[in-house]
């Protein structure tokens, strides 16, 4: 490994952060269970797949995670603003569709430091902000002894009995850019980091969610 998993995950608090990439859904559930506060899903009310809750169950509790919809990208962050802003939130999960702005992606991270809380951007590639405190791509593995090739290609989640990702952190204000192999460890709730020879893992001290259902 070239970088500390446990010093950029679980995400630092106070702090805005962006995820891009097909497991950033994925990623984002992971960080629900990671604060006493509850967490606000903020995403636009015109999207195909809405969040199902209920789907997290096995890795957050679903009456503390809160949904929020907006029909324009400056509603969807100014929502994110002000939960940030208030405390009353441990997490802040904002999905955006166009290009954040470096002004956007300040006024976020001055929110996440005066609420002491999380903030998480979801967005598409080549979408995010010069100001945010790390961005991270994630990307489905296939499961174990599985060829890469025999994945479906339109979901590479669906039908799968394994949670196992790549997670590059692509910028990191305080630190190294690395990447790490994760997977989910059922026994013990939390995510694991698998070794390079896939002969070792090591549990990080938070637990997270994995597998996002969407209905």
């Amino acid at each position: 490994m070239s970088a500390d998993f446990t010093a950029v995950y679980p995400l630092k608090r106070g702090r805005a952060h962006e995820v891009c990439g097909p497991g950033a859904t994925y990623f984002a559930a992971s960080c629900c269970n990671q604060s006493a506060k509850p967490t606000l899903w903020i995403a636009p009310d015109w999207a195909p797949e809405q969040l199902n809750p209920v789907g997290l169950a096995q890795y957050c509790d679903p009456t503390r995670l809160l949904l929020a919809k907006a029909k324009a990208q400056v509603d969807l962050l100014a929502a994110a603003e002000e939960a940030l802003r208030s405390g009353a939130m441990g997490l802040v999960i904002c999905e955006i569709y166009e290009p954040l702005s470096l002004t956007h992606g300040r006024r976020l991270q001055l929110a996440a430091e005066a609420g002491r809380a999380t903030g998480l951007i979801l967005m598409p590639e080549g979408m995010g902000s010069n100001a945010a405190e790390t961005r991270w791509h994630c990307t489905p593995l296939a499961p174990r002894g599985q060829p890469q090739a025999d994945r479906p290609q339109k979901e590479p989640n669906a039908g799968l009995d394994s949670t196992r990702q790549r997670w590059d952190i692509i910028k990191n204000k305080s630190g190294t850019l690395a990447s790490w192999v994760t997977d989910w460890d059922a026994a013990a709730h939390r995510v694991i980091v698998v070794s390079e020879t896939g002969e070792r893992s090591r549990a990080t001290p938070a637990p997270a969610g994995v597998r996002p259902i969407h209905g």
